[in-house]
């Protein structure tokens, strides 16, 4: 990264030279740091989109080339070649593992699966039919009550203990919001089975019988938390930054991430676009929706098509597009009226003509909307199974804040209220 360049502002007669950082990858950015102090003006930038908050060495996206890179590795070679747990340990500390490395690793976070027993007590304050994500916020943020040999985010062996914990609990305490919300025994974690494996045996295994995890469905799952694993500064991301930036503790800074995940805007899309395929209900009512999609002025669009940084196509989907067929294929559609309509979304989107035109491609939130939807998850797990995925991406970005010793986040604003005005009596107005 150099600043050999600037840029000029001219402004009330004065010039400004700013320094222009050009990255390793990616446009130049303008360095606007000593602007306040020397021209007292301020810029707008509503969503920040326009906007470098930090410095980050973690991912890489190119929404114009449909390119994903975390730590440089594309991620259709790390989808197709790696495992979620190999991924967590790149986006950790840079390098992809040794052997060796693998193995510690793995046995590290697989021995702490369990949560304090305690924390049971904490599932039956809420009620029944509560969110799983709701449970999870509180949940998580409650971890520090327990946790108190991780809290120091000073030292870096807390933070290495912080970060085991909650890669290793977190797929713990949602597969525990899921047995609440039906009614089920909790199901411990089984140190013999790999990441996605557990999970998926801590949903649906019950104490009368055993589960066996097929193979299959575990790999698609692994798949779909290796490409949710993080997305650079997206607005989850950004919320566990501004929170860590106050020096709060990691387990409440992963907290405010879930919450801010839980939005429709963001990780509650492919929730979104079950929800819509239940709502087109049968594969005769897709001509309906998809007329009502190329029409302007009806306010409707397709879930799960399309994606804001990608402007080409998702490189996500495209990996995620193989394990939908895989688990379709091993699940069958032919009972399922909701997989029916998406597959035939799917054909149609990548055959039609105004589809391709406006490069609306199904994305990751649709393909892996219909794998969970197929494997007999409520839609109300998927954006807690995006939590579990986004975890060790929100740590590694915690990771990198915290050693940066940045200063902490407070942006500016464009104020529009009332000028000063005098107080005026209750009985005077």
């Amino acid at each position: 990264m150099c600043a050999d360049k600037t840029a000029t502002l001219s402004l009330n007669g004065q010039t400004y030279d700013l320094p222009i950082m050009s990255p390793v990858l990616g446009p130049d950015v303008v360095d606007i740091r000593k602007l306040y102090d020397e021209a007292d003006i301020f810029t707008y930038d509503p969503g920040f989109t326009s906007t470098a908050a930090c410095k980050s060495a973690i991912t890489y996206i190119d929404g114009d080339a449909g390119q994903l890179l975390y730590r440089g590795y594309p991620i259709d070679q790390l989808a197709k070649e790696s495992s979620h747990l190999e991924v967590c340990y790149l986006l950790l500390y840079g390098e992809l593992p040794t052997a060796d490395q693998l193995d510690d690793f793995r046995n590290r976070v697989t021995r702490h699966t369990m949560v304090h027993e305690q924390m049971h007590y904490f599932f039956r304050g809420f009620r029944r039919d509560s969110h799983p994500m709701a449970t999870m916020v509180g949940v998580v943020g409650a971890m520090s009550a327990f946790y108190h040999d991780s809290l120091d985010i000073n030292d870096p062996w807390q933070r290495e203990v912080a970060a085991i914990r909650m890669i290793a609990k977190l797929p713990t305490i949602a597969a525990m919001a899921y047995k609440y919300s039906v009614g089920q025994p909790f199901v411990y974690p089984k140190n013999s089975l790999s990441y996605a494996g557990n999970f998926l045996n801590m949903c649906f295994a019950v104490p009368a019988e055993d589960y066996v995890v097929n193979p299959i469905l575990e790999k698609a799952l692994d798949r779909i938390m290796m490409l949710h694993a993080d997305h650079e500064q997206n607005a989850s991301t950004s919320t566990v930054r501004l929170a860590g930036s106050s020096g709060a503790n990691p387990f409440a800074c992963i907290a405010a991430g879930i919450a801010c995940l839980w939005g429709p805007a963001h990780g509650g899309a492919n929730q979104a676009c079950l929800e819509m395929l239940r709502e087109i209900g049968t594969v005769d009512r897709i001509p309906e929706y998809i007329a009502r999609a190329k029409d302007k002025n009806s306010g409707f669009r397709l879930m799960g098509f399309g994606h804001r940084v990608y402007k080409n196509f998702d490189p996500r989907a495209t990996v995620m597009k193989e394990s939908a067929d895989e688990v379709l294929d091993l699940l069958g559609i032919h009972n399922n009226p909701i997989l029916q309509v998406a597959k035939e979304l799917e054909r149609i989107a990548l055959s039609d003509d105004y589809f391709i035109s406006k490069k609306l491609y199904p994305n990751v939130d649709f393909y892996s909307g219909i794998i969970l939807e197929a494997m007999g998850f409520p839609t109300s797990m998927f954006t807690p199974i995006f939590a579990i995925s986004r975890t060790v991406g929100w740590i590694s970005q915690w990771k990198e804040m915290i050693a940066e010793n940045g200063k902490i986040g407070r942006p500016r604003q464009l104020y529009i209220g009332p000028k000063q005005r005098d107080y005026v009596d209750v009985t005077q107005r």
